[in-house]
């Protein structure tokens, strides 16, 4: 993990301050201020997901990929020890005795992409072009993306969905890289994210246009009113894993739709929406952000199985709290 906090090179302190009151201004002037009007919660609440264009100006977007750029930058991956983590969907299994995996909870860890790894852990492209993501206290720990994550846009379109005290518990920077770009197999948040009731929204950001070519998001509207699969939790005996089969999806493939958007869109994903994402074959990149928000006002509890869990020196901390001031609870 790196050291997110401070970039101790020369100028690059004003770069990051720079780019933070950058993210911060950008967000602050988004159209969205506001919130979402209570056609689009509908919306949102009968299809499962939502897109927002123009969620993100173009100053705030190209502060978010800068300082992406910049943490690959600082990190040295430490390949002798395998000190990294190849992701792939397809063998989640494969996290199960990963300490760094669960370590990230907590911290900005790095993924390389299962392709840009040989099996003697050598990298087969140039580490800005190997990492599949960056995750998972970005919206924690790193000033930059901090900025977004609590900006009044944000809590705004939260507020619209209901929400008292919002929980920022997980988030991903995606790189989906040229030609090596891993597909996203279908799968539900909440399977990950769980909590009783279920509540958890995902706000997927496309910071670079994303369309059928580069891997973009496919989703398949209603089928979250069908509840949650399976889950991925901690083992009684050690490590993590789904508690059931993998559900057979493949008779209503044909009903996914594209999520094709420009750079800057916003797409809101229900916890218990099933999508997906190609593996990107194009020579064009198709970076986003990811935050994963859950309900922790009562009675709404985070599952002490749930694969992330933080330290009690480094706690979540809601967006906001007006649980106090309103007797309704609303799930997301």
């Amino acid at each position: 993990a790196v050291q997110p906090q401070v970039v101790r090179r020369g100028c690059r302190t004003c770069v990051a301050v720079r780019a933070t009151a950058a993210a911060a201004a950008a967000a602050e002037a988004s159209t969205y201020a506001n919130g979402l009007s209570l056609q689009l919660v509908q919306q949102f609440r009968e299809d499962g997901y939502l897109a927002l264009p123009g969620f993100a100006s173009k100053e705030q977007v190209a502060a978010l990929m800068q300082r992406a750029n910049e943490l690959v930058e600082q990190w040295n991956p430490d390949l002798e020890a395998r000190r990294f983590s190849v992701f792939t969907t397809k063998e989640e299994q494969a996290h199960a005795k990963d300490a760094y995996f669960l370590d990230s909870a907590s911290e900005i860890n790095f993924f390389f992409e299962e392709k840009a790894v040989d099996e003697q852990g050598q990298l087969q492209v140039p580490k800005a072009l190997a990492v599949n993501k960056i995750g998972h206290a970005m919206h924690d720990l790193d000033p930059t993306f901090s900025a977004f994550t609590r900006s009044q846009p944000v809590a705004a379109v939260l507020r619209s969905l209901g929400f008292q005290r919002p929980l920022p518990v997980q988030s991903m920077y995606i790189f989906k890289q040229p030609s090596i770009g891993g597909e996203v197999s279908p799968h539900q948040d909440s399977s990950f994210l769980y909590t009783d009731p279920m509540s958890c929204v995902g706000l997927w950001l496309a910071l670079e246009d994303a369309n059928r070519s580069n891997g973009c998001l496919w989703g398949l509207k209603g089928i979250h009113k069908q509840g949650l699969s399976r889950r991925f939790r901690r083992l009684p005996q050690g490590g993590v894993g789904f508690d059931g089969p993998a559900p057979d999806w493949s008779s209503l493939m044909p009903d996914f739709e594209p999520i094709e958007c420009s750079a800057g869109t916003l797409v809101l994903l229900h916890g218990e929406n099933v999508h997906y994402s190609a593996e990107n074959t194009s020579p064009v990149s198709r970076h986003s952000w990811t935050l994963h928000v859950v309900e922790s006002a009562a009675p709404y509890v985070w599952a002490p199985d749930n694969w992330a869990q933080r330290q009690p020196e480094r706690p979540w901390t809601p967006l906001y709290d007006s649980s106090s001031s309103s007797s309704s609870s609303s799930s997301s």
